[in-house]
């Protein structure tokens, strides 16, 4: 019994440490090693809003990516040109008239994890957890709080997905006139706010060939994100499509000029060179550049004022290789209001550059 005991002592210790070494257990610094990238083709990213009090829409959206660095540093970038409504137009107004991809085209989310909160994960399988992350939107960054479900897939690969749907408000992020821009143009009234869910899947980065760790990167830069991720047709569009797009641009409210003058801002450049892209696939169409003014000043003084700021938008979609022959520019002063110039808001309106397909 004496040989036998300790004998049996140590198979036990043997089999008890095989299983330790088995045992998918990481340590908190070893939980993130190499950095993890996001799955797209595994992982969805979806919002639901509220138009006309009782109709819920789900729309989502085709192009995003993220990383977690070895530190629990996460980063999920959004390429808003990618949304996704299931319709054509309703994708095109929620991209220039709510989004405004042309100025801001991603979102982004950060976030860092901490490691230790999910020591006890490879054993327990899923494992929630209160997180605070910063949400960058249409120029603006927020501080958002969500509780999310993390979960053991494999010592390489991890599900994380929102417990709740996360609300997030259009005033927060100065969407409010993009809000009201989608409710004239759909003749809806619509909730100013929306809930977000999502189910992302991240694997762990693999080691390079050399034993390398291979570092976590962002799949796209900005400028590659949001080029060419929008969901329409390829080529050339029909004449639906086309007038479809040149009304929904006639609502953007975001060429600009200086007070009393023709000259383009700057920040007109992003819209207009989308417009430049759609004309170039509306192959046979003449479009009209029609300017119009708010009633402040002499009749006669808004007519060549709208006239010389239809004649600048033309010219610069001319630079951008647009025939000359393909765009009319007509003043209409202030004989068109689309409201009352009442108000500043209704004269700041008012004060808008219009296309319309004309042949």
């Amino acid at each position: 019994m004496r040989i036998v005991r300790p004998i049996i002592r140590a198979l036990f210790s043997g089999i008890f440490l095989a299983f330790l070494l088995q045992s998918p257990v990481l340590a908190d610094s070893d939980f993130f090693e190499n950095g993890w990238s996001l799955q797209k083709d595994a992982s969805s990213l979806r919002f639901q809003s509220v138009k006309n009090l009782t109709i819920v829409e789900s729309s989502g959206f085709a192009e995003f990516s993220g990383t977690i660095d070895e530190t629990g540093a996460a980063s999920i970038r959004i390429f808003l040109d990618s949304i996704d409504t299931k319709i054509d137009l309703r994708n095109v107004r929620m991209r220039f008239l709510f989004f405004e991809t042309f100025e801001f085209p991603e979102a982004v989310i950060t976030a860092t994890i901490d490691p230790s909160g999910l020591a006890d994960l490879p054993k327990l399988k899923r494992i929630i957890l209160p997180l605070t992350f910063n949400l960058g939107l249409h120029g603006v960054s927020k501080t958002l709080q969500a509780e999310v479900a993390v979960i053991y897939l494999s010592d390489d690969q991890i599900a994380v997905s929102s417990t709740a749907p996360i609300s997030v408000a259009a005033s927060d992020f100065g969407l409010d006139g993009g809000i009201r821009k989608l409710e004239e143009a759909a003749s809806v009234a619509i909730i100013p706010s929306a809930t977000v869910s999502f189910d992302f899947v991240f694997s762990r980065n693999p080691d390079t060939e050399d034993g390398q760790r291979l570092a976590s990167t962002e799949t796209a830069s900005p400028q590659q994100g949001a080029a060419g991720t929008a969901l329409e047709p390829e080529g050339d569009f029909d004449q639906e499509a086309c007038k479809g797009r040149f009304e929904i641009l006639s609502r953007t409210d975001n060429i600009y000029f200086a007070s009393g003058s023709a000259r383009l801002g700057a920040r007109s450049a992003p819209l207009l060179n989308s417009l430049a892209d759609i004309i170039s696939r509306c192959p046979g169409l003449v479009i009209e550049v029609g300017g119009h003014t708010d009633s402040d000043g002499s009749e006669s003084a808004n007519l060549r004022l709208s006239e010389r700021r239809a004649a600048s938008v033309k010219q610069y979609l001319v630079t951008k290789d647009i025939p000359e022959d393909r765009i009319r520019s007509v003043g209409y002063g202030e004989s068109r209001p689309i409201t009352p110039n009442t108000t500043a808001d209704g004269k700041r309106r008012n004060r808008r550059i219009e296309f319309v397909v004309v042949e």
